[in-house]
Protein backbone atom coordinates (compact mmCIF):
# COMPACT_ATOMS: atom_id res chain seq x y z
CA UNK A 1 0.00 0.00 0.00
CA UNK A 2 1.46 3.35 -1.09
CA UNK A 3 0.87 6.49 0.96
CA UNK A 4 -0.35 9.58 -0.89
CA UNK A 5 1.56 11.87 1.46
CA UNK A 6 4.83 10.06 0.70
CA UNK A 7 4.13 9.99 -3.06
CA UNK A 8 3.40 13.72 -3.13
CA UNK A 9 6.39 14.54 -0.92
CA UNK A 10 8.63 12.53 -3.29
CA UNK A 11 7.29 14.35 -6.36
CA UNK A 12 5.82 11.25 -7.97
CA UNK A 13 3.63 11.85 -10.99
CA UNK A 14 0.66 10.07 -12.49
CA UNK A 15 -0.75 10.02 -15.98
CA UNK A 16 -4.03 10.23 -17.86
CA UNK A 17 -5.33 8.07 -20.71
CA UNK A 18 -8.50 9.57 -22.21
CA UNK A 19 -11.06 9.50 -19.35
CA UNK A 20 -8.83 7.52 -16.98
CA UNK A 21 -6.19 8.69 -14.48
CA UNK A 22 -3.51 6.58 -12.82
CA UNK A 23 -2.35 7.70 -9.36
CA UNK A 24 0.95 6.46 -7.87
CA UNK A 25 -0.63 5.83 -4.46
CA UNK A 26 -3.59 4.38 -2.56
CA UNK A 27 -6.17 6.27 -0.50
CA UNK A 28 -9.71 6.13 0.84
CA UNK A 29 -11.68 8.56 -1.30
CA UNK A 30 -14.46 10.55 0.34
CA UNK A 31 -15.41 12.74 -2.63
CA UNK A 32 -14.06 13.86 -5.99
CA UNK A 33 -14.41 17.27 -7.63
CA UNK A 34 -13.66 17.73 -11.29
CA UNK A 35 -13.83 20.92 -13.27
CA UNK A 36 -12.41 24.02 -14.78
CA UNK A 37 -10.22 26.34 -12.73
CA UNK A 38 -12.32 27.91 -10.01
CA UNK A 39 -13.92 31.28 -10.69
CA UNK A 40 -17.16 32.98 -9.84
CA UNK A 41 -18.65 31.48 -13.01
CA UNK A 42 -17.44 27.90 -12.80
CA UNK A 43 -18.51 25.34 -10.27
CA UNK A 44 -16.87 21.90 -10.32
CA UNK A 45 -18.85 18.70 -10.49
CA UNK A 46 -18.78 16.89 -7.16
CA UNK A 47 -18.89 13.11 -7.18
CA UNK A 48 -19.80 11.43 -3.91
CA UNK A 49 -21.46 8.25 -5.17
CA UNK A 50 -18.47 5.98 -5.67
CA UNK A 51 -20.37 2.70 -5.44
CA UNK A 52 -22.42 2.22 -8.58
CA UNK A 53 -19.62 2.42 -11.14
CA UNK A 54 -21.92 4.38 -13.44
CA UNK A 55 -20.15 7.72 -12.99
CA UNK A 56 -16.70 6.58 -11.87
CA UNK A 57 -14.85 3.30 -11.81
CA UNK A 58 -12.12 2.64 -9.24
CA UNK A 59 -9.46 -0.04 -9.52
CA UNK A 60 -6.43 -0.59 -7.31
CA UNK A 61 -3.23 -2.28 -8.32
CA UNK A 62 -0.40 -3.19 -6.00
CA UNK A 63 1.19 0.27 -6.25
CA UNK A 64 -1.43 2.48 -7.93
CA UNK A 65 -5.06 3.59 -8.07
CA UNK A 66 -6.90 3.96 -11.38
CA UNK A 67 -9.96 6.22 -11.62
CA UNK A 68 -12.15 6.05 -14.74
CA UNK A 69 -14.48 9.02 -15.25
CA UNK A 70 -17.21 7.42 -17.36
CA UNK A 71 -19.11 10.62 -18.23
CA UNK A 72 -16.06 12.60 -19.38
CA UNK A 73 -14.02 12.52 -22.56
CA UNK A 74 -10.30 13.17 -22.88
CA UNK A 75 -9.40 14.64 -19.47
CA UNK A 76 -5.96 15.93 -20.48
CA UNK A 77 -7.45 17.83 -23.42
CA UNK A 78 -10.34 19.23 -21.35
CA UNK A 79 -8.28 20.11 -18.25
CA UNK A 80 -4.72 20.41 -19.61
CA UNK A 81 -2.63 23.57 -19.88
CA UNK A 82 -3.90 24.65 -16.44
CA UNK A 83 -7.56 24.81 -17.60
CA UNK A 84 -8.80 22.61 -14.80
CA UNK A 85 -8.08 19.98 -12.19
CA UNK A 86 -9.42 17.11 -10.17
CA UNK A 87 -9.59 17.33 -6.38
CA UNK A 88 -9.80 14.24 -4.19
CA UNK A 89 -10.96 14.54 -0.60
CA UNK A 90 -9.26 11.53 0.92
CA UNK A 91 -7.61 9.89 3.90
CA UNK A 92 -4.68 7.50 3.99
CA UNK A 93 -5.70 3.84 3.84
CA UNK A 94 -6.32 2.64 7.39
CA UNK A 95 -6.62 6.13 8.92
CA UNK A 96 -9.73 7.19 10.82
CA UNK A 97 -11.79 9.23 8.35
CA UNK A 98 -13.89 10.66 11.20
CA UNK A 99 -10.91 12.68 12.45
CA UNK A 100 -10.76 15.99 10.60
CA UNK A 101 -6.95 16.10 10.74
CA UNK A 102 -6.79 12.89 8.68
CA UNK A 103 -8.87 14.29 5.79
CA UNK A 104 -6.93 16.01 3.02
CA UNK A 105 -7.60 17.59 -0.36
CA UNK A 106 -5.33 16.32 -3.11
CA UNK A 107 -5.19 18.47 -6.25
CA UNK A 108 -4.32 16.73 -9.52
CA UNK A 109 -2.94 19.15 -12.07
CA UNK A 110 -3.07 18.61 -15.84
CA UNK A 111 -0.24 20.85 -17.02
CA UNK A 112 0.05 20.02 -20.68
CA UNK A 113 -1.13 17.60 -23.30
CA UNK A 114 1.55 14.96 -22.63
CA UNK A 115 -0.92 13.49 -20.09
CA UNK A 116 1.36 13.74 -17.03
CA UNK A 117 -0.30 14.59 -13.70
CA UNK A 118 1.18 16.36 -10.73
CA UNK A 119 -0.19 16.24 -7.19
CA UNK A 120 -0.29 18.61 -4.26
CA UNK A 121 -2.10 18.69 -0.94
CA UNK A 122 -4.17 21.87 -0.63
CA UNK A 123 -5.84 23.32 2.45
CA UNK A 124 -8.95 24.72 0.79
CA UNK A 125 -10.00 23.69 -2.71
CA UNK A 126 -11.97 26.91 -3.10
CA UNK A 127 -8.83 29.03 -2.76
CA UNK A 128 -6.88 27.81 -5.78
Amino acid sequence: MKSFAAAIRNGETGFAVHNSVFLPFHCEIISIWIGKEMSLLSVPDEITDLLDGEVIGIREGESYTNLVFRKWGDLSRELGNHKGHIILQAVEKGDDLFKRENRHYIRMGFHDHDKELSFEIVNDPFEL
